[in-house]
């Protein structure tokens, strides 16, 4: 269980911080809401916040250090925000996750501390409902089969929000370089019955194979060389990508940027993302050609154009969904406690 905080004082809003534990974090939050509050709120908090670009040193030729920081003064988001993330890639031969992350959630108000909480636990239910939120919107109505590329600790999140935001998919497959940890996950899922009702979930060592089968694909992977070949992407296919947030790292190659409609979460997949940074070098494709999620949310770009249409969604993560995220689990211990 979380600590409480102290409300004995009703002058002030918190007199000592709360610490939530995974427990709750994982008690309160769904993908499901979590899609449907990024939908509501990233809109009219997006303008409004402000979300210096993330630091990012280098530890070591492959370990990295992140901060993100976000904050806002307006009364219905009265919260300032810090996520430190250590990224070391290498902790897979430890059987160890590569991403480990604290977040801390202050009042803009009065600068108190008001909660901290696990950041990775909170980066994996924000990314993948980010990617939740992207398919909801640019992925076909009547998807059947869900391709997963990775099978690490995120791959389980993006299954459930791809699963919560299209109802329609009954096939999960999951591929692994490590065959055994997609064999591993399949198994587990299985058990878990997640999902509705009659979806099978089942790994595959063939990735060449599959990614032609997936109406969905996404990739949550470490990889710096083309995983996903654009010219297996089947017509109407929507790819979601969460991997690479350095130049050095891409998912896909240049014809899947050509073949599909690029959006990205925030502006800075442009300068992050390897798989566009690469393409915009390359002339593949054009900055002012990609589109922006919150412009799909709001309208102001048009989503999917046809069923056969292939759409591709570029997230690198942001503070601003960070804070959301955070908003919504503090909100709701606050409310519930």
């Amino acid at each position: 269980m979380a600590s409480k905080p102290n409300t004995s004082n009703n002058s002030a809003i918190i007199t000592s911080p709360m610490f939530l534990t995974n427990e709750s974090l994982h008690s309160i939050l769904a993908h499901n809401s979590l899609i449907q509050h990024f939908h509501t709120f990233l809109p009219t908090t997006s303008s409004t916040l402000h979300t210096p670009i993330r630091q990012s040193y280098d530890l070591s030729q492959s370990s990295s250090l992140l901060l993100m920081p976000s904050w806002s003064s307006t009364p219905s988001l009265p919260y300032i925000g810090v996520k430190l993330v250590t990224y070391f890639p290498q902790n897979s031969a430890l059987n160890l996750p590569g991403i480990h992350a604290s977040y801390v959630l202050f009042s803009s108000t009065t600068g108190q501390t008001l909660a901290s909480m696990d950041g990775t636990v909170l980066t994996l239910y924000r990314t993948s409902c980010v990617s939740g939120l992207a398919s909801k919107i640019l992925a076909r109505n009547d998807s059947k089969v869900l391709v997963m590329v990775g099978a690490g600790a995120l791959a389980p999140h993006l299954i459930k929000a791809h699963l919560a935001a299209r109802p329609s998919l009954q096939r999960v497959i999951i591929w692994n370089r490590t065959i055994q940890k997609a064999a591993d996950l399949a198994e587990k899922l299985n058990k878990d019955c997640i999902g509705n009702a009659g979806v099978r979930f089942e790994s595959n060592g063939n990735l060449e194979e599959i990614i032609g089968l997936g109406d969905i694909v996404s990739c949550a992977t470490n990889a710096d060389a083309p995983l996903v070949k654009g010219e297996k992407l089947k017509q109407g296919a929507h790819l979601d990508m969460v991997g690479s947030f350095k130049e050095s790292m891409r998912e896909c190659d240049d014809e899947a940027i050509r073949r599909g409609r690029v959006f990205v979460d925030n502006e800075a997949a442009l300068v992050e993302a390897g798989e566009l940074v690469g393409a915009f070098e390359r002339g593949v494709t054009k900055k002012e050609d990609v589109g922006f999620l919150v412009e799909l949310i709001k309208g102001e770009q048009v989503g999917r154009k046809s069923s056969e249409e292939i759409t591709v969604f570029k997230s690198v993560g942001s503070a601003v969904v960070d804070l959301l995220a955070a908003q919504l689990v503090y909100e709701s211990y606050i409310k519930d406690k």
